[in-house]
């Protein structure tokens, strides 16, 4: 059994750890929203920088930012990046589509250009603006048409703290994978749905990064409001993040599917309208052509705490998972960590023909204790990390790492004609699993 830990109040810094005896532990009071310490007041000046794709990587990529509604004529520039400054003779201007939004930072407009007909496996320069107002230029390179080797990077909750804490995260998965593809965000992005301020905080912690890897988000429960109790997703989503509307009507830019060289990417929202995701996800994975199919959504399909699992999940999503093999499942939503094996443990959690590794990750500074669960190989509390994936033909490299740079969990996967993957135990740098027990500051006095 993993330890309990009873009332106590433990001081770090500027941070309060609170741990419950019913296993759960906060570094704030969540229901509290603090100064922000970033400006969220929109400009001229493009801010919100952020890069996705609506179609081929090989061939596209979309960029999304936000000014203030002084901005008539925004606009997008891109060009074959070149050693010489004057690539910037050659650049081809895009107008942009826009759309208003009112928040308590004032009125926004949202802008988005997707670039089209570009070559595979090229260095591409753009900037953002409206002719006067400009970005800095930034780069980004399109996906290979034929498979070649790739990593990305996984992102658990940020949700809390965000440009003071989850900065870090989000820069050192960058430090650790600079040439990595793109990053998955598996919900709780921001802790309340409808504050903008909170918005400014995540996008300043990515920083350049948002702007030169693309991201590929899904909600989780703090993206959604209530409406006489129904969830309603925030309006701060779809102006900011433009993604593929290939999924569940309904579900635009939460719910869709990217296929990046051989591996497909799928992103499931966990809030709603399951059983219709299940139907098409089942069309989605029966004509898959890719070798690697990897799914991520937000709220776990078995618990890492004491909570019971997401019955309609288990119900509707896992067997299509099972049925067409999917190889990686990320989520988030428990503010700890926990991986699982691709083969049965003595419980009914995997048929033995799936051989899905089920993973569980948080890059926020928000913290839950953990509850001892069959279906968990490796686990930890109180620790912020990112994952990166690397993709190498009919092999996978998994890498859990903590933000100060230590493997902490690490596998790899090797496809087998008709049989489940092989599964490799790696070894990481720290052995001991850390649990609140043995990680917390000891007072120096």
């Amino acid at each position: 059994m993993l330890p309990r830990v009873g009332w106590i109040w433990f001081f770090f810094g500027n941070l309060i750890f609170l741990v419950f005896p019913q296993g759960k532990c906060w570094s704030q009071n969540q229901e509290k929203t603090p100064l922000s310490p970033v400006n969220a007041t929109p400009s001229p000046r493009p801010d919100r920088i952020i890069l996705s794709w609506v179609s081929d990587p090989a061939h596209s990529f979309t960029v999304t930012w936000r000014t203030d509604n002084t901005v008539k004529t925004p606009q997008a520039e891109v060009a074959v990046a070149n050693a010489s400054p004057f690539f910037t003779t050659l650049a081809q201007v895009t107008p942009a589509g826009s759309e208003p939004l009112k928040t308590e930072s004032g009125v926004a407009f949202y802008h988005h250009v997707n670039f089209t007909g570009l070559k595979p496996n090229t260095l591409y320069a753009y900037r953002v603006g409206d002719g006067i107002y400009w970005s800095e230029w930034y780069q980004y390179k399109t996906a290979n048409d034929q498979p070649e080797p790739f990593s990305f990077i996984y992102l658990g909750d940020a949700q809390n703290e965000l440009f003071s804490l989850w900065s870090r995260t989000i820069r050192a998965a960058y430090a650790s994978a600079p040439q990595a593809k793109f990053l998955v965000h598996t919900g709780d992005l921001i802790n309340h749905a409808e504050t903008d301020a909170e918005w400014q905080e995540w996008f300043a912690a990515g920083s350049f990064i948002h702007a030169t890897i693309p991201s590929l988000p899904c909600p989780g429960n703090h993206e959604y409001t209530r409406t006489m109790g129904i969830p309603t997703l925030t309006r701060l989503w779809q102006p900011q993040f433009t993604l593929p509307a290939n999924g569940v009507k309904g579900l635009e830019d939460t719910n869709y599917y990217v296929d990046y060289q051989n591996a497909r990417i799928i992103s499931l929202n966990s809030m709603m309208h399951v059983p219709a995701q299940a139907d098409w996800l089942e069309k989605v994975l029966k004509h898959n052509p890719q070798t690697w199919t990897f799914i991520f959504f937000h709220y776990p399909v078995f618990s890492t705490s004491g909570r019971s699992e997401i019955g309609n999940l288990v119900k509707h999503w896992k067997p299509v998972f099972d049925k067409y093999k999917v190889d990686l499942v990320m989520q988030g939503h428990e503010h700890n960590y926990a991986r699982g094996t691709n083969l049965p443990q003595g419980v009914t959690y995997k048929d033995k023909e799936a051989g899905t590794i089920y993973v569980v990750s948080v890059s926020g500074p928000k913290m839950y204790e953990l509850s001892a669960k069959p279906w968990m190989h490796r686990t930890a509390e109180n620790t912020q990390l990112y994952q990166v994936i690397t993709v190498e033909n009919n092999r996978l490299l998994y890498r859990s790492m903590t933000v100060t740079g230590e493997v902490y969990d690490t596998f790899e996967l090797r496809k087998q004609a008709g049989k489940p993957n092989q599964l490799i135990e790696l070894k990481a740098d720290v052995n001991a699993e850390r649990h609140f027990i043995n990680t917390l500051p000891k007072p120096t006095n």
